[in-house]
């Protein structure tokens, strides 16, 4: 849970959603992790990534 409820650019979000929100496979956000591509932090062999980033993300990948 983010302590800022103003912002959900806080929000940490794991693989299978930011898959559907990139409309990519989990695997592959998990590659694109892996390869420094989408930044992200893993705990517990679980990959999590900041929402903001993401938006960011779709950002670039809007103007391929």
């Amino acid at each position: 849970m983010s302590n800022d409820s103003n912002n959900s650019n806080n929000e940490w979000l794991n693989v299978d959603k930011v898959a559907e929100e990139l409309s990519l496979k989990p695997v592959t956000v998990k590659r694109y992790a892996r390869e420094g591509l989408l930044n992200g932090k893993q705990e517990n062999n679980e990959w999590q990534f900041l929402a903001a980033d993401i938006e960011k993300f779709k950002q670039i990948q809007a103007k391929l």
